[in-house]
């Protein structure tokens, strides 16, 4: 093999934004339908719209949806939990019109609920059968034809199963609900509720609904306790997740019991529930359960046995997205690994053997190519008014490989911050092309898990309250001066990026007069915190009252910690990526950053994608949005894109100001690293 020295950046690669989108689906949930597995793709190359795959138990697959419909549901604006299966039929929400329809084996869709009088104003999501298969419970949020946020009504509805009915409505009030689970005997109804300002990981209630008199009763949670993931078993014992302890572990209560813990671990069984319908654990007979757990960054699948006693798997997989009992002797599961896409399998706790059911996509990459992160940890303390405490900071680092590049002798590489989104949320440890597009061509790359991510336990999470704008800037700051101050990247081309939440802080890092960082990418993120507060959908309307303070009352604070206020401090070259429909972000939050950074003469490009909403799903935008970027590092860094690839440059303005600012390539007219 021949290796060629080019300088970092340039290194040619075959980790191409058309590798990115080819064949690419997004595989996220699964379920078990007697010896058949149904499983759920988004697909970029169909305009990003989510297919249902079922496989029969000879290994024969089939499409379940007609061209036009898209299972996919807007509950919440984020989805989850869009369909759900029983003896051969399926039942899903249509994102079209988000009405729930019904497909029986060998026919057409059919709508089971009543077509709104506004366009897409009922919504469905999170549906569970009865045990004699007549019925459905599920959410239904609505939205009327007047009013905001504060109008849509979030329920949970019962409606015959297999011909359209009007919705029966048992349980409203809450300002949200959850996860109704019907009782092995029909006759109980478990949900979860919680009410602003809280989110679901911050405090919920675990109800049981008497489905004769209409009484409820809570099991467990309320103030500072998050329970998720309720489900029965045959006896009647119902089971949870609760952070009770600081880590969301395994709960039961038995039939005429009291709750009692099944597996407490400081390791997360939980995760935050931005969609629906998550599922991490699986009830097998003979008292075993098997469940997911995140330590240090990565997830682990584990088996408890009856008596407590706890064995973890050894398993190649580091991220578990789904895990649900598929017979007495094995479970399913949505995972991948570092050197793997997600990929949908059959694992057999008692010998570890593995069954491929849907195999990642081949990518057909020289494992050369992959980067494999490292968790890594590092000091970190709040720069403006802080108490000097010196907290510990986590992130997943990935170093730039490729097997046949080299850089030149004593050049460091340049490193890409990047910022989860949420910013309740967490980097994972699985294989992303779109990760290893930079990797691939010679940047470091540190993923970084700032205080308020998730994985860490309830406490880590809660250094957020009241500090979005600052631990989680001060984290991403820390991360890349500890690189930096090591050796490890060039200190001259620190580069930030970030989606939604991650946007914010990308803004908020750049817009420090004593920032580190050359140059940001900011893909549809907060640069006014009010204007958010006030345009934002429901399930986010109350979110920023825990992370900055109830508004208007912390208005002053809102306005510090705004990017936009801080336009002056603003001299990093930025490139926006946005979408022209995204309800959670809206496209006014990165226009009025671009309007203040064109005026101010700072280099700005901005690309607004039509029709795409938080986040891209179309394999054409997916494409432009990551040549676009690498196209506007090249240009602000002054090296060189690899032939062959077809990258248009992307445009930036005031371009011609750029060595005024201060060139990035030099380190001494960067503030801060004096």
């Amino acid at each position: 093999m021949t290796i060629e020295e080019r300088p970092y950046g340039s290194w040619a690669t075959p980790i191409t934004s058309e590798l990115l989108v080819s064949s690419a689906v997004r595989l996220a949930e699964a379920r078990t339908d007697g010896a058949d597995v149904v499983w759920s793709e988004g697909r970029p190359s169909e305009g990003g719209r989510t297919q249902l795959v079922r496989r029969a138990g000879d290994g024969g697959t089939r499409e379940l949806l007609a061209e036009g419909f898209d299972a996919r549901t807007a509950v919440h604006e984020y989805g989850g939990a869009a369909w759900w299966v029983r003896d051969g039929v399926t039942w899903f929400s249509n994102w079209a019109d988000q009405r729930l329809y019904r497909v029986a084996p060998g026919a057409e869709p059919a709508p089971l609920t009543p077509e709104p009088e506004v366009p897409r104003g009922d919504r469905y999501a999170d549906g569970d059968l009865s045990p004699d298969g007549a019925t459905i419970a599920c959410i239904r949020e609505h939205h009327p034809a007047d009013g905001g946020p504060a109008r849509v009504r979030n329920e949970i509805v019962r409606l015959a199963a297999h011909a359209p009915s009007a919705p029966e409505l048992l349980a409203t009030g809450s300002d949200f609900v959850a996860a109704p689970r019907f009782s092995p005997d029909g006759t109980q109804l478990a949900y979860l509720r919680w009410n602003h300002p809280s989110m679901p990981w911050d405090s919920t209630e675990l109800v049981v609904l008497n489905l004769v008199d209409r009484t409820g009763t809570v099991v467990a949670g309320g103030p500072g306790e998050s329970v998720m993931e309720p489900s029965w078993t045959a006896e009647g014992s119902l089971w949870f997740l609760s952070d009770r302890t600081g880590w969301w572990n395994l709960y039961r209560r038995p039939p005429g019991g009291d709750v009692e813990p099944v597996v407490l671990l400081d390791a997360e069984i939980g995760q935050p529930a931005w969609a629906l319908g998550s599922a991490r654990y699986a009830v097998l007979p003979e008292g075993r359960v098997v469940f997911a757990r995140q330590r240090d960054g990565y997830d682990a699948l584990a088996v408890c046995r009856r008596g407590g006693a706890v064995t973890e798997l050894d398993l190649p997989f580091s991220w578990y997205a789904t895990v649900r009992a598929a017979g007495a002797d094995a479970v399913l599961v949505v995972a991948g690994s570092p050197t793997s896409e997600p990929e949908v399998a059959l694992v057999e706790p008692g010998s570890g053997r593995t069954v491929a059911l849907r195999p990642p996509r081949r990518l057909d990459l020289d494992p050369g190519y992959l980067s494999v992160p490292q968790h890594v940890s590092f000091p970190s303390e709040l720069p403006d008014g802080g108490d000097g405490t010196v907290r510990t900071a986590h992130a997943l680092l990935y170093p730039p490989t490729n097997p046949t590049q080299r850089a030149p002798e004593g050049e460091l590489p340049p490193l890409l911050v990047v910022i989860h989104g949420g910013p309740t949320a967490a980097a994972v440890p699985v294989l992303a092309p779109g990760l290893q597009y930079w990797t691939s061509r010679g940047f470091a790359v540190v993923d970084v898990n700032y205080g308020g991510s998730t994985g860490y336990g309830r406490a880590y999470r809660e250094q957020l309250l009241g500090n979005w704008g600052l631990v989680d800037v001060a984290d991403c700051l820390a991360a890349a001066r500890w690189l930096a101050d090591a050796g490890r990247v060039d200190p001259a081309r620190l580069c930030i990026r970030g989606g939604s939440a991650g946007g914010f802080t990308t803004l908020a890092a750049l817009a420090r007069a004593d920032t580190p960082f050359a140059a940001g990418a900011d893909h549809y993120g907060v640069s006014d915190l009010a204007a958010l507060a006030a345009e934002t959908h429901k399930f986010e309307s109350r979110y920023l009252d825990r992370l900055v303070g109830p508004y208007p009352q912390a208005r002053e604070v809102y306005a510090q910690r705004s990017p936009i206020n801080h336009v002056d401090r603003l001299t990093r070259p930025l490139i926006v990526l946005q979408g022209s429909e995204d309800a959670v972000v809206p496209p006014g939050q990165s226009e009025v950053i671009v309007a203040a950074l064109r005026d101010k003469g700072v280099p700005v490009a901005y690309l607004l994608f039509d029709g795409e909403q938080h986040g891209f799903r179309r394999a054409e935008n997916i494409r432009a949005a990551v040549d676009a970027e690498l196209s506007f590092y090249a240009q602000v860094f002054g090296f060189a894109l690899p032939a062959g690839e077809g990258i248009e440059p992307v445009a930036i303005e005031n371009f011609e100001n750029l060595a005024n600012l201060g060139n990035p390539a030099n380190l001494g007219n960067l503030p801060g690293r004096a």
